[in-house]
């Protein structure tokens, strides 16, 4: 009987023997690595980091706009390139959302990368991949720190408007909303101050910033009063103001340093330091810029890696504005 019992659970281990080795086969060629073109593409990264040496070059306000490409697109969906879809008669994708119509920009720089990487080698290098290693490279062209960046991600097929609308997190946030909002994407409270530094450049429309500069009392009356010649009262919703009034093209620590002084340009900035939870990472930022690379380094590619597609999940798009 004893005979019988082991003969009959070899084909019954050997199964289990088989799932487990796949199932761990699986989860491996689901995680992102740095080194995943090495073969594939040994030159992507070297191209990518010379186009946006580049663009950054000729426009030192595009080093913020590939940065935030990279975080808007990682807040919908994961990090999966649904940012980068045009509207189609068919389709609706994400450019049309409140937090992004008439304010996202560098489209064209990442089509210039897309059809180099695609030269170099066809249907490998996805958009998601090239969002994520551009947003590196224009922090370290505006001085700002560098980091390992994991790939691996896959592009998707599909997009979402509404989700655009509401995971976003908006600059009229509360400093309990904003930890939420992150919170939602598995990001700590920590970890959401130091991406919040990615705001030391870029600019902001006047309509962002109006009711703060008119109505709001922690704010540092000279400071205000300095901006609102360029967004009155009435009129002028788009014109722009530097998110870092100190260094506006420089990726340095004078986003926390403004915060102390009461000069943060967006209500959800200040936010960050008004008397709350965060205050003391604001104070310690503001005086010490190694500490806030280091950390917003670490909390970009933890940021990175919310939900990328791998494997065989999405596709490598030949165009990053349409789907396969």
């Amino acid at each position: 009987m004893a005979s019988t019992a082991t003969c009959f659970s070899r084909p019954f281990v050997l199964l289990f023997i088989f799932f487990f080795v796949f199932v761990l086969a699986s989860l491996a060629s689901a995680q992102l690595s740095p080194t995943f073109y090495s073969s594939s593409c040994p030159l992507a990264l070297t191209t990518i980091k010379t186009a946006v040496t580049a663009a950054v070059a000729l426009d030192r306000r595009m080093g913020a706009s590939l940065l935030r490409l990279h975080f808007h697109d990682c807040f919908v969906q994961g990090c999966d390139g649904s940012v980068l879809l045009d509207d189609t008669s068919t389709f609706t994708g994400e450019k049309t959302a409140l937090p992004n119509n008439n304010s996202l920009r560098g489209f064209g720089v990442v089509d210039t990368i897309k059809s180099l990487v695609e030269v170099l080698c066809p249907q490998t290098v996805s958009c998601a991949d090239i969002l994520a290693v551009a947003a590196r490279d224009s922090v370290v062209a505006l001085g700002g720190p560098s980091w390992t960046v994991q790939l691996g991600r896959r592009d998707s097929t599909t997009a979402s408007l509404s989700a655009a609308n509401s995971d976003l997190p908006s600059p009229f946030s509360s400093l309990s909303a904003l930890i939420s909002s992150f919170s939602n994407k598995g990001l700590t409270a920590s970890e959401m101050v130091a991406l919040s530094g990615a705001h030391t450049i870029g600019l902001a429309r006047c309509t962002l910033f109006r009711n703060r500069i008119y109505n709001e009392t922690n704010i540092d009356s000279s400071f205000a009063t300095s901006l609102q010649a360029n967004c009155p009262t009435s009129g002028g919703d788009d014109n722009l103001a530097p998110l870092d009034t100190s260094t506006r093209n420089i990726f340095d620590n004078f986003y926390y340093k403004n915060l102390v002084s009461q000069k943060g340009l967006l209500h959800s900035d200040q936010e960050l330091f008004n008397g709350g939870s965060a205050d003391s990472q604001v104070n310690s930022y503001s005086s010490n810029s190694a500490s806030f690379f280091s950390d917003f380094a670490s909390a970009v590619v933890k940021m990175g890696s919310i939900s990328p597609l791998t494997g065989s999940s999405g596709e490598i798009r030949t165009n990053c504005r349409q789907v396969n």
